[in-house]
C-alpha cells in the first residue's frame, strides 16, 4: 500500500510544468517594428467587430478594447491565443494593410514551439485579409504543431482585421 503511494508522489514531483519561453519582450518587438516605442493606443470594439473577431477565433472574445501601437500606415498588435492548452503571445506588425512581421514573443506549450522560427513566421509576410476574413495566402503547417499553427494564423487574421478598423472609412470603401 505504501509503495504505490510513494511511487505516485515521486512521479508528481518529477513532472515539472513547462516554463514560459520568452523569446522577445513586447517593448523590444514594438521598437524593432516601428523604430521607436510610441504610446499605446486603444481600439474600442463595437458589436460587429467583436462578432467578426469571434468568427475568426471560433470562440468567445471577451474584450471590449484592444491595445495597439501605431505610426502612420503601420500598427503593431500584441495578441494571445490558446494553442493546445496555454496562451501563445504573438507580436504582429502590419504595414499598409499587409503583415510586415510576425514573432512569437512568449510560448507556453510543452510542444509545437517550431512556430517561433523564421522559416514558419516568414510565411505571413505580405499577407492581407480577404473580404471573407481569410488570409490571401496559404500557410504551411508543421507536423506536431497543428494547434499552434492555427493559433498564429487566427491571430494574423485578427491583427489585419483590427488594422483595417483603424483606417479612414474612405480607404476601406475603395478596397
Amino acid at each position: 500500500m505504501m509503495k504505490p503511494l510513494l511511487l505516485l508522489l515521486s512521479l508528481l514531483f518529477m513532472a515539472t510544468p513547462q516554463a514560459d519561453e520568452i523569446y522577445q519582450s513586447n517593448d523590444d518587438f514594438i521598437r524593432q517594428s516601428l523604430g521607436e516605442l510610441p504610446k499605446a493606443q486603444v481600439l474600442w470594439l463595437n458589436d460587429k467587430q467583436k462578432s467578426d473577431i469571434e468568427e475568426i477565433l471560433a470562440h468567445k472574445f471577451n474584450k471590449f478594447r484592444v491595445r495597439y501601437w501605431a505610426k502612420p500606415s503601420q500598427s503593431v498588435w500584441i495578441l494571445e491565443e490558446i494553442g493546445k492548452e496555454s496562451p501563445i503571445t504573438v507580436g504582429i506588425h502590419v504595414d499598409q494593410g499587409r503583415i510586415a512581421r510576425t514573432k512569437v514573443l512568449v510560448y507556453r506549450e510543452s510542444r509545437g514551439d517550431e512556430v517561433r522560427h523564421d522559416f514558419f513566421t516568414d510565411q505571413f509576410k505580405s499577407a492581407t485579409l480577404t473580404p471573407n476574413l481569410q488570409l490571401d495566402k496559404t500557410i504551411d503547417g508543421i507536423t506536431g504543431a497543428t494547434l499552434s499553427v492555427r493559433a498564429l494564423t487566427k491571430l494574423s487574421r485578427v491583427a489585419l482585421y483590427l488594422d483595417a478598423a483603424l483606417q479612414p472609412q474612405e480607404a476601406q470603401v475603395s478596397q
